[in-house]
């Protein structure tokens, strides 16, 4: 809680005048507990989960009715009923309001322990950048090795295969997985603000960030107009594709954000040389088509 009575008396506190974010932020926080203001975070993963794989959804819909999309399509072949995504919706919910919504209600205790502020000043826009760059290194890095633990034998069939139902992944199957995983890989979406902990804003932009490059990276299609595409070794929707089209014998492409911890470890090889097999037969078949184009009847 702001432990400010006034704008004026926060600007006397803080040696300058508010800036117009800071002032709407003291209208709307002050009154308010860190609590409830935490509480928040429930409403807004409420929110993404349920309508930004919306698009994702009528691009599905569009595509099965008249085939617009299917060159940016990944797994061609498969199809999608608006009942089948409606069907994994209802499951994700099903977690959310039993793992996900509950955890945010408790959890407050720990975000109070790490310092997550909620007062004035608002951190600067250089501040909240360079904390999700660290937000999304840290989170990246343990996310690759726990997502390596479920890929053996055990954590494969005991948990993650709930994940890897749906070979061809769409937007709302980002969080569909076997509450134990909803569990386990919270911890590295926690460890970048516990470790540089900021304001409760830039925990929100975080949370709410991290969720959209998942339903992304789930979309299970690669549009070349993407901004992602100019984020360095952002792995993206095909690359992520490839790990679920494997399936349980993927030992491939477990990054969740970048490709580098793959490229260190060796584990994007498989992946690597799969691209190269298929660029090089689109090169012949291309040569081919233009070979067979340039012959002329006699």
């Amino acid at each position: 809680m702001i432990p400010y009575a006034t704008v004026e008396e926060a600007a006397v506190a803080l040696g300058r005048n508010l800036t117009w974010l800071e002032t709407a932020w003291f209208d709307y926080s002050a009154t308010k507990s860190d609590y409830y203001l935490h509480c928040h975070t429930i409403l807004f993963l409420f929110l993404i989960f349920s309508f930004v794989p919306l698009p994702l959804v009528l691009v599905e819909v569009a595509r099965s009715a008249s085939g617009w999309f299917d060159r940016y399509k990944i797994q061609p072949k498969v199809q999608y009923s608006v009942s089948d995504m409606f069907r994994c919706y209802r499951d994700v919910m099903k977690m959310f309001l039993l793992v996900v919504g509950p955890l945010q209600l408790v959890s407050y205790p720990s975000i109070e322990m790490i310092g997550i502020r909620t007062g004035l000043p608002l951190p600067s826009g250089w501040e909240i950048l360079a904390q999700l760059v660290v937000y999304f290194l840290i989170e990246d890095y343990t996310n690759y090795w726990i997502h390596r633990f479920f890929h053996c034998k055990w954590g494969y069939e005991k948990v993650h295969r709930v994940h890897h139902e749906y070979v061809s992944p769409f937007g709302y199957a980002a969080t569909y997985a076997h509450w134990a995983e909803v569990l386990l890989l919270g911890i590295p979406s926690f460890l970048g603000p516990a470790i540089a902990p900021g304001h409760m804003i830039t925990f929100w932009l975080w949370i709410a960030l991290r969720q959209v490059e998942a339903i992304e990276t789930h979309s299970g299609y690669e549009f070349p107009w993407s901004p992602t595409k100019y984020i360095p070794f952002y792995g993206g929707a095909e690359y992520h594709d490839y790990h679920h089209y494997v399936g349980g014998q993927s030992q491939s492409n477990f990054a969740s954000v970048f490709t580098y911890c793959d490229y260190i470890y060796g584990t994007d090889k498989g992946y690597r040389f799969q691209k190269k097999l298929l660029q090089e037969m689109k090169g012949e078949s291309e040569k081919s088509r233009k070979q067979n184009g340039g012959l002329k009847c006699e």
